[in-house]
């Protein structure tokens, strides 16, 4: 199978609860990623804590990155776990199922 793709996700209920853990922690991380920019953009009213404000901004955009390596890693993951005799699409062998 192929990255990004949708079947893929849906092809076993263990790729369906793989896909929900990695889509839970991504979740965590972007409501942490925008509550940095929140926090930061607060601290920047006030000139004493401009240097704290900063550096939360640093941590939200370092937050952001991580969402699409979040992404990546889980299609990576799911294309090394079997895809079940079942869940093939008909006709589907395992050696045509490969990473290509």
């Amino acid at each position: 199978m192929k990255l990004f793709s949708s079947d893929l996700r849906r092809a076993s209920p263990k790729h369906a609860e793989l896909v929900r853990r990695y889509e839970l922690f991504r979740t965590v991380v972007e409501f942490l990623a925008a509550l940095m920019f929140v926090i930061g953009s607060v601290l920047f009213f006030s000139d004493s804590l401009l240097f704290a404000g900063t550096w939360l901004f640093l941590i939200g955009s370092i937050l952001f990155a991580v969402r699409p390596t979040i992404r990546l890693a889980l299609e990576l993951h799911l294309t090394r776990l079997p895809v079940p005799d079942e869940f093939r699409p008909y006709g589907a062998r395992p050696e045509t199922q490969d990473r290509t």
